[in-house]
């Protein structure tokens, strides 16, 4: 008798080799999808969206890139993962993590294809993480105590992660705003209080950081310009209830009069309501939602600047920024907690009016605007800042600074090629790979910047086999150079995560064995 089979129809199972083979070439491609765009002279991708508008996003952030895919493969999927982890952890160091998991997996599949059990390698792979984190640790500087080093070495972090973004121009530029803006959190990494706006025109160059809080509005008519010890009250309410809306409402009434009656109600319910607003002694209302013009008419005429439809992100971090809270109900003045602030202005940049709010209560925090030739730039030079002041921000926590441009991944590998001479049995198979794996870093560093890979990693092992070396690539001059004296640097947590993130990653794919695709939901009456 034939066993009927356990799956229902339609789902599919894949086992043991066929398995191993579909996750293997999954994360390989998208590792090599991404490739292209690490180090300095990593290239661009332009994503189009099949979506309305056919959106265009042009970008080298990895996890950008990995997200707008729409990927089938489940191990490809679980490198999409990491790196999205990767992203909100440390925010840079995203490409990184796939090629790394992409390289051990590159080597785990030539270990498996040669009968070399796949415990066997994720064993090895563990003990050759742990051996390469430890000589990173022994390695690390450190200079948290001397105020103007640790500054120096914020500034040669920004630059190394800036150098392989849009910003690499003017990366000198760049690095100073994100230093200036991360070194006013004061430790903290709630990067909130740094807000980032984006004004079109102008080059990149024209960039700055506004010591204050700057919202993206026009002020209304006849409005105050300017008003000296703001108290604002930040709210979120409806103010467009003054007249009867008539094309929504349905109102039975016998005569126009008592339509005009019925306005009039509206009216002496709006004109209450702001009273009780004024009531909170205030000089500015910032309301999320729309403010009509009858009350913005009796704001003015108290002398309040009323802003509206204060932009949604940003209602929140106005309320952060300026101490207050957001408020919905206005009956009990005293249990609402009002914003300050020294002056709110408005101010022009490029051809845009904006009002500027200084002084705030949060001291930390800060605007910094970005010009630039189109949005397409804009939003990169966004991206690419975005990781600059999410790993200045974990580093000022963690002041652990490493020397990069290939440099970490040959300590490392020499560390582990040791390892794998003093470690017995199979193992140490799997030990030489992850050795392998990680120069892998340094080869497509050289590769996309057009150099001869071979020899320079060929050169670089030669250096480093030396005492105490600091030689890693030069992509510039295209040599092998000494990376403490050219300032290339980077944070500790961000070569850590990315070590451990990749091996996990590749621990996991290596278990699979069998894939199983469930059988899609059926729709009733099909």
């Amino acid at each position: 008798m034939a066993i009927d089979r356990i799956l229902k129809d339609e789902a599919t199972e894949e086992k043991g080799e066929r398995a191993r083979m579909a996750s293997f070439v999954g994360a390989m491609a998208i590792a090599d999808l991404v490739k292209t765009t690490l180090g300095p002279k990593g290239m661009d991708k332009i994503l189009q969206s099949t979506g309305r508008g056919h959106s265009v996003t042009v970008t080298n952030d990895g996890a950008t890139i990995l997200k707008s895919l729409r990927i089938d493969n489940p191990a490809a999927k679980v490198l999409v993962d990491i790196s999205k982890v990767q992203d909100d952890e440390v925010g840079d160091g995203t490409t990184s993590v796939v090629v790394l998991a992409g390289e051990l997996l590159r080597e785990g599949e030539k270990l498996v294809n040669s009968k070399i059990h796949p415990m066997t390698i994720i064993s090895g792979y563990r003990m050759a993480a742990e051996c390469a984190r430890n000589v990173l640790l022994q390695k690390v500087v450190d200079n948290k105590q001397d105020a103007e080093k640790f500054r120096s070495d914020l500034m040669n972090i920004a630059m190394t992660t800036l150098s392989s973004k849009i910003l690499s121009q003017d990366k000198e530029h760049f690095a100073k705003l994100s230093v200036d803006a991360v070194m006013r959190l004061k430790g903290s990494t709630n990067l909130e209080a740094i807000q980032i706006i984006k004004k079109p025109g102008g080059s990149l160059k024209d960039s700055f950081l506004d010591e204050g809080f700057i919202l993206d509005k026009k002020i209304g008519v006849g409005q105050p310009k300017r008003i000296e010890n703001a108290k604002i009250l930040v709210s979120n309410t409806a103010m467009d209830t003054d007249k009867v809306k008539i094309y929504g409402a349905r109102v039975r009434v016998d005569s126009m009069a008592k339509v005009a009656e019925l306005e009039a109600a509206e009216k002496d319910k709006m004109r209450e309501k702001v009273q009780k607003i004024i009531s909170h002694g205030i000089n500015c209302f910032v309301n999320r939602q729309l403010i009509y013009n009858f009350p913005e008419e009796l704001f003015a005429d108290a002398g309040i600047l009323a802003i509206e439809h204060a932009d949604f992100d940003g209602i929140e971090r106005l309320a952060l920024v300026t101490g207050g809270e957001i408020a919905s109900t206005f009956d009990n003045p005293e249990s609402v907690k009002l914003g300050h602030c020294k002056l709110i202005e408005e101010i022009m940049i490029g051809e845009d009016k904006l009002i500027h709010f200084s002084g705030v209560e949060m001291g930390q925090a800060c605007t910094i605007v970005l010009r630039g030739a189109s949005p397409h730039v804009l939003d990169e030079a966004e991206r690419s800042l975005h990781d600059a002041l999410c790993v200045l921000s974990q580093t000022v926590n963690d002041s652990r600074v490493l020397l990069v441009g290939g440099w970490p991944e040959m300590v490392m590998a020499k560390a582990v090629d040791e390892l794998a001479k003093k470690t017995p049995g199979k193992r140490s198979h799997a030990i030489e790979a992850f050795s392998r794996a990680l120069l892998a870093i340094p080869t497509i560093i050289a590769d996309n910047a057009g150099l001869d890979s071979a020899e320079l990693v060929a050169q670089l092992r030669a250096e480093h086999h030396k005492e105490e070396s600091n030689a890693g690539i030069d992509v510039i001059t295209g040599h092998v150079g000494d990376m403490a004296e050219l300032g290339i640097s980077e944070a500790f947590k961000v070569k850590q995560a990315v070590l451990l993130s990749a091996t996990e990653a590749a621990e996991m794919i290596l278990r699979v064995d069998e894939i199983i695709t469930c059988a899609p939901r059926r729709r009733e009456g099909i």
